[in-house]
C-alpha cells in the first residue's frame, strides 16, 4: 500500500512537471518569436535628421521587400565628404534603427555612409515574427545587394550589437562581399543561449537548461517548429564563423549579464583567425560606454585596416 501510494505520487509529479514543460514550452516559443516592438516616433525622426544635419550628412528613407512579402525599413545616413565605404549597423532584440544611432554618428563624422535598418518584427519594419538570423540573414543579403546598387561602395562593412551581431555572423556563411564585420556580444547558437535562459531568472548558469529545464527548450523547438516551420536549431554564428574567411572581430564584456562572454568564446575558438577583444568592466553591449576611446580605436581601425587589404 505505502508503496502504491508513493508510485501514484511519483507518477502525478511526473505529469504535472511534463505539463509545466509544456506550457512552458510554448510560451517561450511564442514570446520569443514575438518580441515587443520599439516604435519609431516623431521625435526620435527629427532628432536624427537634426544629427545628420549638425554632421554635414543627409538622411534618408531606405526600404527593401523580402521574399516573404515583408517590407524592411530602415535610414542611409550620406555624408557629404563620403570617403566611400559603407556600414550596415543592425540593432538587437526589442530595439530599432535608434538604438545604432550613437554608432552612426562615429562613422558618419569619419566619413562613412551607414544603413540602420529595423529588423524584421522590429520598429516600423514588417514580418510576423523575429527569426533570429533563420529569415534575417537573407535580409541583411538584401540591404547589401541595396547598398551596391544605390551607392556603390568601395567596401561594405557591418557592424551588429546582440541580436543584430547574431545576424551578422550568420550571414557571412553565404555572402562574401564585407570587406570586414565587427560582432559585439553575440550569442554562439540559439540552443547554448537557451540554456542561459532558463538559468537566468533562478540567478543559475546554462546548467538549468541544460538538466532540470531542458525538457522547456525542447518543447520551445519543437512548437518553433509545428507551428511556424523554424528549425530553431540551426540558429548557430558559431558554425557560420567556423566557414568563413571574412575578417571579424568578436568584441564581448567580461561581465555581461546578459549573453556571458563564454558565447564569444565559443565562437573564436570555431575560427581562431577572428579576433577577440574581451572587455573588462564592461556589461551587455557596454563597449562604447566603458572604453569609449579604444571601442573608436579598435573599430576604426579594424575597417581601416581591411579597405588597405583590399586595394591590394
Amino acid at each position: 500500500m505505502p508503496l502504491a501510494r508513493a508510485t501514484r505520487r511519483l507518477l502525478l509529479a511526473l505529469c504535472l512537471y511534463l505539463a509545466f514543460c509544456t506550457i512552458g514550452g510554448v510560451y517561450l516559443a511564442d514570446g520569443t518569436l514575438h518580441p515587443a516592438r520599439r516604435p519609431l516616433t516623431e521625435e526620435e525622426i527629427g532628432a536624427m535628421r537634426q544629427s545628420a544635419q549638425a554632421l554635414g550628412a543627409s538622411l534618408e528613407d531606405a526600404a527593401i521587400s523580402a521574399p516573404d512579402g515583408a517590407v524592411l525599413r530602415g535610414w542611409m545616413v550620406h555624408p557629404h565628404q563620403a570617403n566611400g565605404d559603407d556600414v550596415l549597423l543592425l540593432h538587437g532584440l526589442g530595439d530599432n534603427r535608434v538604438g545604432m544611432t550613437g554608432y552612426a554618428q562615429l562613422l558618419v563624422a569619419r566619413g562613412y555612409t551607414v544603413l540602420l535598418p529595423d529588423a524584421r518584427a522590429h520598429g516600423i519594419s514588417g514580418g510576423a515574427v523575429a527569426t533570429y538570423g533563420l529569415l534575417e540573414r537573407n535580409d541583411i543579403h538584401q540591404w547589401i545587394d541595396f547598398l551596391q546598387a544605390q551607392d556603390r561602395p568601395r567596401c561594405i562593412f557591418g557592424f551588429g550589437e546582440s541580436m543584430g551581431a547574431a545576424q551578422l555572423l550568420q550571414s557571412l556563411d553565404t555572402h562574401p562581399r564585407f570587406c570586414a564585420v565587427a560582432a559585439e556580444s553575440a550569442f554562439a547558437t540559439f540552443r547554448e543561449i537557451a540554456y542561459d535562459r532558463m538559468g537566468q531568472p533562478f540567478h543559475l548558469g546554462p546548467w538549468l537548461g541544460r538538466t532540470l529545464l531542458r525538457p522547456v527548450v525542447e518543447f520551445a523547438f519543437l512548437r518553433a517548429r509545428w507551428k511556424y516551420s523554424l528549425s530553431m536549431q540551426q540558429i548557430s554564428p558559431e558554425d557560420s564563423v567556423g566557414a568563413s574567411s571574412i575578417p571579424i572581430l568578436l568584441i564581448h564584456g567580461q561581465i555581461d549579464s546578459n549573453i556571458p562572454v563564454r558565447h564569444s568564446r565559443l565562437i573564436h575558438a570555431r575560427n581562431p583567425a577572428a579576433q577577440l577583444w574581451e572587455v573588462p568592466g564592461a556589461d551587455h553591449c557596454g563597449a562604447i560606454s566603458t572604453a569609449p576611446q579604444e571601442f573608436e580605436g579598435r573599430l576604426l581601425s579594424w575597417f581601416r585596416n581591411k579597405v588597405v587589404s583590399a586595394r591590394h
